[in-house]
């Protein structure tokens, strides 16, 4: 029995060295949080050392690890978003409420891949930041390759939008007092 529990954490930690970094990244492309994916690949890694003897037989115990990080991370956006309308709410009924954001001129991918649904987001970066095949997308999600396909397509399409800028934005920028255009 000792012999076993030893070959499982050898496997385990073997698994951790080769697939830590890349979960990381899978976190920090799903999160947009650089100082908290190695916060939550570790926490995915953690849970699947607990189901660890379940996890060794899997066909593909990458994808289910990619998987769980997905998992977590819609938790942590979920939870972030429920945490800024509560602080906006808070605020909003101690102040007065301004015009708008200042939007910027200039949206990088960052900023748009946030802005995406979250499994859009997924698909588009399983797909083009991690060169993951549709099926190993699928599987990595739970869900169809299918899925896969039009979300991946739906997400890019929306990226394309966001990145090109439209024309005559700076002409309305410029606009002169009283609303007449530079």
């Amino acid at each position: 029995m000792c012999a076993a529990v030893d070959d499982a954490t050898r496997e385990f930690d073997a698994f951790f060295e080769a697939h830590f970094a890349e979960l990381s990244r899978l976190a920090h492309l799903l999160t947009g949080d650089s100082t908290g994916a190695d916060d939550l690949a570790a926490d995915a890694l953690l849970a699947l050392w607990r189901r660890w003897d379940r996890m060794r037989a899997a066909e593909y115990p990458v994808a289910y690890a990619r998987g769980v990080v997905a998992n977590m991370a819609r938790s942590r956006i979920r939870s972030a978003v429920r945490e800024r309308r509560r602080i906006t709410l808070f605020w909003s009924s101690q102040s007065e409420v301004t015009d708008g954001p200042d939007v910027p001129a200039v949206i990088d991918v960052q900023e748009a891949l946030s802005r995406l649904p979250f499994r859009k987001r997924a698909c588009v970066v399983l797909r083009h930041a991690f060169d993951l095949s549709e099926r190993d997308t699928a599987l990595a999600l739970g869900i169809s390759v299918g899925t896969v396909k039009s979300q991946t397509s739906k997400g890019m399409a929306e990226l394309q939008r966001q990145l090109t800028p439209l024309p005559g934005v700076e002409r309305v920028q410029a606009a002169a007092p009283g609303g007449r255009t530079a």
